[in-house]
């Protein structure tokens, strides 16, 4: 993927902060990093060139999903992740692998059939979770080696989106948990922010390697403005995950998928 270099800091600090922040809160409450809103805000209203803003927006969800995680403990706690560690792994066992290789195609791959292709599967996966499962019914899809095998194959076909497009994957990670195995919507959040942490620090360091990537370096101010966005954003999200219910949460991220595949594929 070839794109020319923005070489100046976007002079927009307050829309840097309080997009951050949003997106942030966004994260906070549902589990996600926020990037199908971020990258075309980085492409559309910031002009960074796509790849560089695949690469900000990787550096961004870090933050959002780093941050998140420890906000949502009054509701989620570290134990209950802890409980569910071989879901973890699990989709670990796929995640890492595909991230790895994502991100190298990423570099060097046009993007264009790619984000219709994941448009098509947000769509896919809002519908399933609108009309073919019921939040609170904890049934998994599966179960045995089935559910482990399917596990992997799923953590790796969204490593691999994750990479390309600079997302911590929730949007996918959130339903498959949900529809494969059984979690609880909130537990969900969380399991898929324990997931794409290792996952998206795998597919940053195979971008370290690219030249694009030095679209950080010369950015540092407007990276830290949104960072301390996000912070914000993702404290105001854990606060309000106690308050929203379930049934509430699973109808919000359908909707997120389906705006998200819309932004998608126009992009």
């Amino acid at each position: 993927m070839t794109d020319h270099a923005n070489t100046s800091v976007p002079l927009r600090p307050a829309a840097a902060f309080g997009g951050g922040a949003l997106i942030g809160a966004l994260g906070g409450l549902i589990g996600l990093g926020g990037a199908e809103f971020r990258l075309p805000i980085l492409i559309g209203f910031f002009n960074f060139a796509a790849l560089e803003a695949v690469i900000l927006n990787k550096a961004m969800s870090l933050v959002v999903v780093a941050t998140a995680l420890p906000f949502r403990a009054g509701t989620v706690p570290f134990g209950a992740i802890a409980d569910h560690w071989p879901i973890v792994v699990n989709l670990l066992a796929g995640s890492l692998v595909g991230a790895w290789f994502g991100a190298g195609w990423a570099t060097k791959l046009r993007s264009e059939t790619l984000y219709k292709v994941i448009s098509a599967m947000l769509v896919a996966i809002a519908i399933v979770l609108m009309f073919g499962h019921d939040a609170t019914s904890g049934q998994p899809l599966l179960t045995g080696l089935s559910q482990i095998l399917s596990g992997v194959i799923a953590g790796f076909v969204i490593g691999i989106v994750a990479a390309l497009l600079g997302v911590a994957g929730g949007e996918l990670l959130i339903p498959t948990l949900v529809l494969l195995f059984g979690a609880d919507i909130k537990l969900a959040g969380s399991l898929s922010l324990a997931v794409s942490l290792p996952t998206m620090l795998v597919g940053f360091t195979r971008y370290s390697r690219d030249q694009s990537f030095s679209v950080i370096g010369r950015n540092k101010a407007f990276m830290l403005l949104m960072a301390a966005g996000s912070i914000v954003g993702t404290f105001v999200g854990g606060l309000l995950l106690g308050m929203v219910p379930n049934g509430v949460l699973l109808p919000a991220l359908a909707i997120i998928l389906l705006i998200s595949a819309v932004k998608v594929w126009r992009h």
